[in-house]
């Protein structure tokens, strides 16, 4: 399992201010992000698919073929509005795929199933 870098309970608590304000500060948005990306990668460990939230973030999960060179073979790639929102619920994957707030490449580049990670 790796390390954490969120503290949970600073994690989660970046993620209650964000759903109360989404015009929250950014250190408040990025330790949200960072925190939910750890939340992914601990719920569906593995390094098939790399999920981007530049700038806050990217971790790899989902367990199948690793990647160990180059520019991975599935990424998701999305602001940190859109992450947030997917993360909470606020909003589905195929809403965000639908209105092209997700940027995804590979066959393994879905997340869905795993979300929400810290329901509203």
């Amino acid at each position: 399992m790796p390390a954490r870098r969120i503290d949970p309970a600073a994690g989660r608590q970046a993620v209650l201010d964000w759903c109360a304000d989404p015009a929250a500060p950014r250190q408040v948005v990025a330790t949200a992000v960072r925190y939910t990306l750890e939340e992914l990668a601990l719920t569906a460990p593995g390094r098939s698919v790399e999920v981007r939230v530049p700038p806050f973030g990217a971790v790899q999960c989902i367990e199948g073929p690793v990647h160990t060179r180059g520019t991975p073979p599935n990424v998701i790639e999305t602001d940190a509005v859109t992450w947030l929102e997917l993360a909470t619920g606020r909003l589905t994957w195929d809403a965000a795929r639908a209105e092209g707030r997700l940027r995804t490449s590979g066959q393994r580049a879905d997340v869905s199933a795993q979300l929400p990670l810290v329901p509203a």
